[in-house]
C-alpha cells in the first residue's frame, strides 16, 4: 500500500488488512485525523480485490479511549443543527465498520470506551484481551452516544444497566456474558487470534461470506435498527446541545485544571460498582 498516514498504520497479511489505531500517547483517542485516516484506509481495502477481511487494533496501551475530549473542548457549536451535522459525521464514521461488505474483527485491549466501545462494537466480531475494560460513561458528565449499538448487542436490562449509570469498569469477562465480544483471550494474544479468526474467514468463499454478512445486517435493518440508530443520534444532539449543570462543571474542570482533574470528580460522585 502506498498510502501514508500520520494517525494509524496499516498492512496486508496474505488476504487480510490490518488497520492499527497509532495514537498511544492519548489512549488512541478518535480525532479529525483519525477519523479521516480510518475512512482512507478502510476505503482502500474494501476496493481491494486481494483482501476479504479486516482487523482493527490499537497500537499502545489500549484498543481506544473515545473520541478525543481535547479536541472537543475547542469546539464552540451550540447550534442543534450544528451538533447534527457533527454527530451525524462522527456517528458515519463509527458505522461504516458494520456497514462495510467485508467481515471486519476487533482486536481490543486495555481500554475500549465510548467512541472506542462503540467501534468494537460495529466490528463484526470482537476478540479481547484479558483485562480490557469496556464501558459508556457519557451520561456522567451530560453528553451523550453517538452509535447507540449496545440495545441491540445485548439485553435491554443489561444496556440500560450500563448505559444509565455510565458504568466504563466492565471487564472482559462481563462484556463476553452479555454477548458484546466473541471470545476472551490473554493479554498479547488477541492480535493473532483475530488474525487466526480473519485467515479462516479469508479462506472462505468471498461472495458467500458477504453475501451471508449483508443478509445478517438486513435482518436488523428489517427490525429497525438503523431508524432507532439515526433517531438517538438526534436525541444525542438534543443533549448535547442543552448543556446541563453536570457538563457545564465537568467543562470548567477540564479548562481550568485539566482532563484528570475533571474525570476524578465524574467518577467521585459514583460507586466503583
Amino acid at each position: 500500500m502506498n498510502q501514508t498516514y500520520t494517525t494509524i498504520e496499516t498492512r496486508i497479511d496474505g488476504r487480510v488488512a490490518v488497520l492499527s489505531l497509532n495514537r498511544p500517547a492519548v489512549l488512541n483517542a478518535i480525532n479529525r485525523a483519525l477519523i479521516e485516516d480510518v475512512t482512507a484506509a478502510m476505503t482502500t481495502f474494501i476496493s481491494d480485490p486481494q483482501v476479504h477481511a479486516i482487523i482493527l487494533h490499537g497500537n499502545g496501551r489500549a484498543f481506544s479511549a473515545g473520541f478525543d475530549m481535547k479536541e472537543s473542548a475547542q469546539q464552540t457549536i451550540t447550534d442543534i443543527d450544528q451538533w447534527r451535522e457533527l454527530l451525524g459525521f462522527d456517528f458515519g464514521f463509527l458505522m461504516q465498520f458494520w456497514d462495510c461488505p467485508k467481515p471486519t474483527i476487533a482486536a481490543v485491549h486495555g481500554f475500549a470506551l465510548a467512541g472506542g466501545f462503540e467501534m468494537a462494537l460495529s466490528c463484526d466480531i470482537t476478540i479481547a484481551a484479558e483485562g480490557t475494560r469496556f464501558g459508556e460513561p457519557e451520561v456522567r458528565f451530560g453528553s451523550g452516544i453517538v452509535a447507540l449499538l449496545l440495545p441491540w448487542m445485548t439485553t435491554p436490562k443489561l444496556a440500560k444497566e450500563l448505559l444509565l449509570t455510565g458504568n466504563d469498569q466492565i471487564d472482559a469477562g462481563r462484556a463476553l456474558a452479555m454477548g458484546i465480544v466473541n471470545r476472551v483471550v490473554p493479554l498479547g494474544s488477541e492480535l493473532d487470534t483475530a488474525l487466526q479468526v480473519a485467515r479462516d474467514i479469508a479462506a472462505a468463499a468471498p461472495r458467500s461470506v458477504q453475501l451471508t454478512k449483508r443478509a445478517i445486517n438486513r435482518s436488523y435493518e428489517i427490525m429497525g435498527m438503523r431508524q432507532a440508530l439515526l433517531a438517538a443520534v438526534d436525541t444525542d444532539a438534543l443533549i448535547e446541545s442543552g448543556g446541563g449543570a453536570e457538563r457545564a462543571e465537568f467543562n470548567r474542570l477540564r479548562r481550568e485544571v485539566g482532563l484528570k482533574a475533571a474525570l476524578d470528580w465524574r467518577d467521585s460522585r459514583f460507586s466503583k460498582g
